[in-house]
Order: structure tokens, then C-alpha cells, then sequence
């Protein structure tokens, strides 16, 4: 997906060249009769009077573009009035076996308050199936794009109040265009939501640069859906383009949702997202093929609040923020195996007066938290998370110095201590000094160590358990208490901790915020040795829906060990990534054997042959590795299982310059990983060589 869309903070940023269309006046709730509303047809195409109800033609009646009277006799019959003061309701009652609203053409933008879509009225729908909050049940409701057709957006909602529960909705997207587009969703909530391709002269978009609020819905609530993946949980066709975008619209709900498999974001915000509620969804496997990080905030997002989620295998952040206007409260959520695609932080704040509180980060190819210096970030509070298996800092304050955007995406790695005033303005939380300890190693006593350093005055100081080796400053694994450094700039903590145990720390300053971690300290006996500790049992988490429980316990079965032969690499034809048939033979080998054994994970390293320039050829191999990867994920292996490494013409397999050679180059390698140390014996095959 090519389309890209930028709204800055306070400025809209819409280029393109399509048709700017007629926005009609939001009716208010006393314009409007209520109904109740049976849907029992899921034909599309224009409203006619036949023998059953259709969703488009239920949202023209709540929305008062559609009279009762125009009805047939049986549709009528599927029409009752409400009680004044209430909203609409949209029940279903579609045939057994025909769930699926397959749409040609958008649906009427919903303008109607109060209006209720409720999905998990059709027969089939199991309300008890759910075993985990952010794992809903799965829909009975499926809306979607007929074959042949392109629709931007599945439910374009104007109106308060609004509720769209219990819906499996996908496939909604438009074709790449190199313009600057409002982006296509499964669902756009908006103060009546601009045309794809408006314009930034447009007076329409004049309506979003009010300061008025009541300009903007409130109060949509979007829970209990599937956005992006089929009833069935099939990786769709096609798939939709963003999940949930918050255009312009305040106090929204986005709650209890499987949101998986975009091209871009979960959920993107745009002009104003002002009390955005984002809590207990699971967003997995976004980002794959546009922007990538699960959930993007931008524009007005004061009140913020993003708790309890699981935020899981998208391609790029897990949470990115790009020039908001307020601050967003995160906390609570499992934040792991992000950044499939792109190597940057699991959450990379920018603006000032975030709260990132008691959060789970890890398994992340980047930092944890990227703290951005420009524009100007201070005062982001980030305690009490747990952090494992991160290539960087579990916090890392970027400087201005560093400007690439690696820099800026995936941190720029320690900072020295501040040593001028100006470093208070071109570091992120204004340069808080990370704590340094008194010395690399601290003997302890007969039941406790002391642990004393320096840091910022007027700070607090969070000391952490850290677990892993190698990597002298994270992840900091547990924390393990707070201390108030004194006015002289020095602390002092008495623990009980075994010798071995390896500790960090972070300072925070109400002023400032949160440093980066301190370097790591040593426990050691009271004689000075170090004593190894035993490695705690690897139990990965995963990105999976919680199994029903056995029905009878099973005794383990003793692991025996495990010799498997797998294919390494499949080919690719000259300046192509599509998959060839014959790859196709060899990725469903890999596939089966990552099925069969759950605790093998891969990346897919991406390569070309040297002919044409080293920038073509590493997008070249990023396509080549997706395309690989899309085919496994199609054969249903888990995206946090697979990481895109594209290294284009860097690793070639020989100096040759033949077609045979250049035919060996074109290549994606698959490089596993088995977290048991089992014997694998990797196989170089050429049954798919394309020589040109």
C-alpha cells in the first residue's frame, strides 16, 4: 500500500486529486424517528422494494434519507418504531449460511445518534465462546467487499453516540496512488468524513480546523468486532488498508477488538482524537505492507488512554506518536514482537506529559521507549514496566545530535551525563541524568546488599532487577524498589538480593521525567566472587487466543531429541518477488514444519543479485522477504514467529558473474531459530532456480 497520510499537530496534510464531494449537515436526534431495524438480506446495490432488508438500506432509514412508506409489505414488517429519545437499532436475522454483506459501493455515512449496529444478534453468534477480554467471540456478521469492486471505507460514522459491535469487517481499501489520501478503513469516524481524495484547499476540510468540539462526534463506541480478518479467522484476500481511524471525533471507545492483518495501522488518528479510550483489544499483525505501527497518534489527543491491551507482531511500533497535541496515558498493556519489518522502538513518544505505567515491552529488534528530542519532549513519566529480549535501551532519550531517522525511530543509545544547560533543550525530558552507581560490583553483608549512587536531586530512583547478558544497560526485567535521592544528589538502598543478581536503575524527576537506565551493578559474595545464577525456564509468550482447557490432564511426554532436515532458501525470477510454483512446494515444507513445531522461529533474510543500485536492491529484498513471509502467514504461521531482514546485494553467495550465479543471488535465506537446541540440518536447494 502506497498511500501515505500525514496530519500534523493542528495542520491537516491531504494532497490529491479526486472530486471533492458535497458534505451534508448532521441531523440531530430529535430530526430523526427511531427504529427498530432487522436486516435479513445481505445483497448490496440500490435500495428497491422486495421481500427483505438490507444493511444499506437500514442506515438510509435511521439516517432519514428513507421512509418506512418506501418499503415493501414485508420489509415494513422488519421496521417497528421506537420510543422518542432513543437511537435506532440494527439487529440481524440473515439466512443460515449467507452472513456475508459482500458491498459494491460505500455505505450511507451513519448521521443518525444513538444509532446501535449489533452484530452479535444473528443466530450463530456464541457470546460464552470468548476466553480472554481482548479475544472477542467470533462474529456472525461479516462485512466486506464483492469481488471485483473497491470500497474505501466498510462504516463511515458522523453522528454521537454510535455503537458498531459483535462485526467481522475486511478487504476495504483502494488502489496504491502516489497522492496524499485520507486513508481507507474498516472503519472512519469522522465530523462527516472528508472524500479519499480531498484536497487541503478544499473548503470542506474547513470544518476540521474549527476549535469547536461539538463539531466532531462523540462518544462512538467500537467493540466486540474483528477488523481485518475473516469470521473463520482467515487472513482475507485482500486485505483492508487502516483498522479504526479517529479523523475527527472525541471521546471514543475502542474496546474488546481483534484488530489484525492491515497494510497500515490498527488505529490512526488524525485531526482531533481529544478522550481516545483504546483498552483491551488485541492488535497483532498490522503495519504489513504501508504504515506499520499498530497504533499511531496524531493531532489532538488530550485524555488519551491506551490500557490493557495486547499489542503484538505488527510490523513497526507497537505505539508511535508524530506531533501530538496533548498527552496520552499508556498502561497495562503486553507491548511484544513488534517491529517485524522495521527496526524501531516498542513505543517512541514524542510530545510531553505522557504516562507509560506498569506496561509489559519486549522481544522488540530496538529499544523499548524512545523518548524523541525534537520537537520538544519533556515530562514523560515511564515506571513500572517490565522489559526482556530488547536490541537497545528499555529507555532511550534521543538528542538532537542525532538527527538520521534511524536516530529517531530507534534511539541513538546512551547518553553522557549532562554536562551544559543547552542539553536540556535538545534531549528528550530535558537530559535527566541516568543514575550512576559507586561502583560496577557491591559486596553483600549477611542478608543484604547496599546499593548507592548519584543521580538528579529532587529524584526518585527506581532500581530493577536486570535479566540477561551482554548488553551492559537493559532490559530491566523487575523492579525492586524507590528511593528519593537526597538534595546533595545521592541515594542509598539496602536489599535482600542473592549474589549474582544483576541491577539497573532509572531517576525521574517531576520536572523532567524519566531517565534512561544506569549502567549495569553486580551482587556479589562476601568473599567478592560472582556466582552464576540458574537461568529461569523460557517461557515466550505469544500472540495466540488463550486454548480452551484440556479435558483430561495429559501426562508430558519425555522430549526425545529432534532431528529435522528443512529447506533454507527459496528464488526468485530477475527484478521479481512473486513466488514461483515451485517456491510455493518449498515454503509449504517450512511452513509444515513451523506448524509442527511451535517453538521455531525464523528470519527471512532478503537478497538480490548485485546488478542496479544498492537502494533498489534492499527494497527489492524487503519485497522478496514479505512476499515469502505473506505466503507463510497465508499457511497460517504465526507472524510473531518471522522477522523481514532485507539486506539486498550485501551477501552475495558468490563473486561470479554468470546467469547461474546471479540466479543463486535472488534469494530469500531462512535463518531459524530453535529455542530447545535440537538438531536441524538446514538444506541449500536450487529446485526453484530462475535463470533469466
Amino acid at each position: 500500500m502506497n498511500q501515505q497520510w500525514w496530519i500534523g499537530c493542528g495542520a491537516l496534510a491531504l494532497v490529491g486529486t479526486g472530486v471533492v464531494g458535497v458534505m451534508a449537515p448532521v441531523l440531530g436526534q430529535s430530526a430523526l424517528p427511531a427504529y427498530s431495524l432487522v436486516v435479513t438480506s445481505a445483497a448490496d446495490g440500490p435500495v428497491a422494494a422486495d421481500e427483505g432488508l438490507t444493511l444499506r438500506e437500514a442506515l438510509e432509514l435511521a439516517n432519514g434519507t428513507l421512509t418506512r412508506e418506501d418499503l415493501s409489505e414485508a420489509e415494513q414488517a422488519l421496521v417497528a418504531p421506537l420510543p422518542a429519545g432513543q437511537g435506532s437499532q440494527i439487529s440481524f436475522a440473515l439466512p443460515e449460511g449467507q452472513a456475508i454483506i459482500a458491498l459494491v459501493d460505500l455505505l450511507p455515512e451513519i448521521v443518525a445518534p444513538e444509532l446501535v449496529i449489533d452484530g452479535t444478534t444473528q443466530a450463530g453468534y456464541d457470546a460464552d465462546a470468548g476466553l480472554d477480554p481482548k479475544f472477542p467471540p467470533a462474529p456472525a456478521v461479516s462485512l466486506t467487499v464483492a469481488a471485483g469492486s473497491e470500497v474505501a471505507r466498510g462504516l463511515s460514522i458522523a453522528a454521537d453516540g454510535v455503537t458498531v459491535r459483535g462485526l467481522s469487517i475486511y478487504g476495504f481499501r483502494t488502489s496504491d496512488r502516489a497522492t496524499q489520501t485520507t486513508p481507507p478503513s474498516d472503519i472512519f469516524i469522522s465530523a462527516l468524513a472528508p472524500p479519499i481524495d480531498a484536497s487541503p484547499l478544499s473548503p470542506v476540510l474547513e470544518l476540521f480546523r474549527l476549535e469547536d468540539p461539538e463539531a466532531a462526534p462523540r462518544g462512538v463506541v467500537i467493540e466486540q468486532n474483528w477488523l481485518g480478518l475473516t469470521a473463520d479467522e482467515a487472513f482475507p484476500t485482500v486485505p483492508s488498508a487502516f483498522g479504526v481511524t479517529v479523523f475527527n471525533a472525541v471521546e471514543t471507545v475502542i474496546r474488546n477488538n481483534r484488530i489484525q492483518n492491515h497494510d497500515g495501522s490498527a488505529i490512526i488518528t488524525g485531526f482531533r482524537a481529544d478522550g481516545l479510550q483504546v483498552s483491551e483489544n488485541a492488535i497483532i499483525g498490522n503495519g504489513l505492507a504501508g504504515m506499520p505501527d499498530a497504533i499511531r497518534l496524531e493531532g489532538a489527543i488530550a485524555a488519551t488512554t491506551i490500557t490493557d491491551n495486547l499489542i503484538c507482531a505488527n510490523d513497526g511500533s507497537g505505539i508511535y506518536m508524530f506531533k501530538p497535541d496533548g498527552a496520552a496515558q499508556i498502561s497495562g498493556n503486553a507491548i511484544q514482537y513488534n517491529g517485524r519489518r522495521f527496526e524501531r522502538a516498542a513505543v517512541y513518544l514524542m510530545g510531553s506529559d505522557h504516562q507509560l505505567i506498569d506496561n509489559f515491552i519486549g522481544y522488540q529488534p530496538g529499544p523499548g521507549v524512545v523518548v524523541t528530542a525534537y520537537p520538544e519532549s519533556h515530562r514523560n513519566q515511564i515506571r513500572g514496566n517490565r522489559y526482556a529480549a530488547l536490541d537497545g535501551l528499555a529507555i532511550d532519550l534521543n538528542t538532537q545530535g542525532n538527527t538520521g531517522v534511524q536516530d529517531f525511530q530507534k534511539g541513538d543509545g546512551p547518553n553522557p551525563p549532562r554536562n551544559s544547560s543547552q542539553r536540556r533543550r535538545e534531549t528528550g525530558n530535558a537530559a535527566i541524568n541516568a543514575p550512576q552507581f559507586d561502583g560496577y560490583t557491591f559486596v553483600t553483608g549477611a542478608s543484604q546488599v547496599t546499593l548507592t549512587g548519584t543521580a538528579d536531586p529532587g529524584s526518585e530512583v527506581d532500581l530493577y532487577r536486570v535479566d540477561g547478558a551482554g548488553f551492559p544497560h537493559s532490559p530491566l526485567s523487575e523492579q525492586l524498589g524507590t528511593v528519593t535521592v537526597s538534595p546533595e544528589g545521592s541515594f542509598s538502598a539496602s536489599l535482600s538480593l542473592p549474589p549474582g543478581t544483576r541491577v539497573s536503575a532509572i531517576a525521574t524527576d517531576p520536572q523532567w521525567g524519566t531517565s534512561e537506565p544506569a549502567a549495569v551493578a553486580t551482587v556479589a559474595a562476601a568473599d567478592g566472587t560472582v556466582p552464576e545464577l540458574p537461568t529461569p525456564p523460557l517461557e515466550l509468550p505469544n500472540c495466540a487466543p488463550p486454548a480452551p482447557p484440556p479435558v483430561a490432564e495429559v501426562p508430558p511426554t519425555p522430549l526425545e531429541p529432534l532431528r529435522l532436515e528443512i529447506p533454507r532458501n527459496v528464488h526468485f525470477a530477475l527484478d521479481r518477488s512473486d513466488i514461483s510454483p515451485e517456491s510455493a512446494a518449498v515454503l509449504d515444507q517450512i511452513a509444515a514444519t513451523l506448524l509442527e513445531f511451535p517453538f521455531l522461529t525464523v528470519e527471512l533474510h532478503g537478497h538480490t543479485d548485485p546488478r542496479a543500485s544498492a537502494a533498489y536492491n534492499l527494497a527489492l529484498s524487503e519485497r522478496r522477504a514479505l512476499a515469502a513471509r505473506d505466503y507463510l502467514v497465508r499457511r497460517g504461521v504465526p507472524l510473531e514467529r518471522m522477522r523481514i531482514v532485507p539486506l539486498g546485494l550485501t551477501q552475495r553467495r558468490s563473486d561470479e558473474s554468470s546467469r547461474l550465479a546471479y540466479a543463486r543471488d535472488r534469494r530469500v535465506e531462512f535463518i531459524f531459530t530453535d529455542t530447545r537446541g535440537l538438531d536441524i540440518n538446514f538444506i541449500d536447494q536450487e529446485a526453484d532456480l530462475q535463470i533469466e
